[in-house]
């Protein structure tokens, strides 16, 4: 299986600057979506373009029916800041994997996906397709993330955002100002209760807010003022409570002000990531033979959220990081330019080694499938 990445490594490193060269934002990936689909059918893998209704979304499938795994392929790139998370690598990873998966075994073991995730800077690609079926019949979803740590499994948590409106009754300030229902006052009493309660949130629970319209004239009581309100909890059950919260905390402030509050989600939600320790434990294991040792997360330390845990919920899932620099953070210059460094070169060739070798233990191995099947539902319950 390294072989067969060896014998494609210069295409991905190009498929990976190519990307990294000309970045597109969520579901505007039109070229990086033209440009990988070009390299599955070159390869004889049947694309399907636009899964789960998304123009820059795909399927490419060798083989067909049980087993199946399916290769995760990130490819958008952050407004103003290009591939600062390195999904350029990650698509290149992917796409690796999957060529040498239906190199070595050439659909002979059951079914290997290939799949194009737009849109998990923002609008949850991921969930869409999760929701569509996309990973229903799939017996893994692997994938790995380039980052500043070198972890074997993701501590990501759940996370949705909504926009909270307050409606009031618009009235001059000084003409008839006993007629006015300040709908801004409400808003901004709804951050106040909102930094009261943060203080008694579980640890990684946290809201987050800005203003999105405060009024259109300062001689104007403004009748209407809106917030859009970011939410992220450990778990998905943590999640649903801390939105319970705010319903509760807006609806509060609208009674005690005399305005209406409205309470709408604005993003698709993403799961918290439920990883699938056997088989990251075989990930690590051959990463591990390429030279790069993974660990556990630091305890405490979240790295943000992902789409990648609603497909978690459905199938065992993989997403471990894997450091092209030791210092600072992902969405920065210094890690967009990490993205295309000669680091990030060797850590393309050695995580597509790993994950095709731990692709094909799932097709080959009906005991790690059940395995991990097990372990899957035992979590769920």
């Amino acid at each position: 299986m390294r072989a067969a990445v060896a014998e494609r490594a210069e295409l991905l490193w190009e498929t990976a600057r190519a990307l990294h060269a000309d970045p597109e934002n969520a579901f505007a990936e039109h070229r990086a979506a033209a440009l990988l689909t070009a390299r599955l059918e070159e390869a004889g893998f049947a694309v399907e373009r636009g899964t789960a209704g998304l123009p820059t979304a795909f399927t490419a499938r060798s083989g067909q029916g049980r087993p199946a795994v399916a290769l995760l392929l990130e490819y958008d790139a952050l407004p103003g800041l290009g591939h600062a998370c390195g999904h350029n690598l990650i698509a290149a990873a992917g796409l690796g994997a999957a060529l040498a998966v239906d190199a070595v075994l050439g659909g002979s073991a059951g079914c290997v996906m290939a799949v194009g995730t737009p849109a998990e800077e923002g609008g949850g690609g991921k969930a869409t397709e999760t929701e569509a079926g996309v990973f229903d019949g799939v017996d893994a979803a692997l994938m790995f993330h380039p980052g500043v740590y070198s972890w074997s499994r993701a501590p990501l948590t759940a996370q949705v955002q909504y926009r909270v409106a307050f409606h009031g009754r618009a009235a001059h300030p000084t003409g008839n100002p006993t007629e006015g229902v300040d709908a801004l006052a409400a808003l901004i009493e709804l951050f106040n209760v909102l930094a009261g309660l943060g203080r008694r949130l579980p640890p990684a629970s946290h809201v987050q807010g800005i203003i999105t319209h405060g009024g259109t004239a300062t001689n104007i009581v403004p009748e209407y003022a809106e917030g859009r309100f970011g939410l992220r909890a450990a778990t998905t059950g943590e999640l649903e409570d801390l939105t319970g919260r705010l319903r509760d905390c807006a609806e509060g402030v609208a009674l005690a002000t005399g305005t209406r509050a409205e309470m709408v989600r604005a993003t698709p939600r993403y799961e918290h990531f439920r990883d699938s320790a056997v088989l990251s434990d075989r990930f690590t294991g051959h990463l591990a033979r390429a030279g790069i040792t993974l660990t556990p997360p630091v305890p405490g330390v979240q790295l943000g959220s992902s789409d990648i845990g609603n497909v978690s919920t459905r199938v065992p899932a993989i997403h471990p990081f894997v450091a092209i620099m030791d210092d600072g953070s992902d969405h920065t210059p210094e890690f967009a330019a990490a993205a295309a460094s000669p680091r990030a070169r060797d850590v393309l060739v050695a995580v597509t080694g790993a994950l095709a070798c731990t692709a094909a233990d799932v097709l080959l191995s009906t005991d790690l499938r059940e395995e991990a099947w097990e372990r899957h539902r035992r979590e769920e319950d």
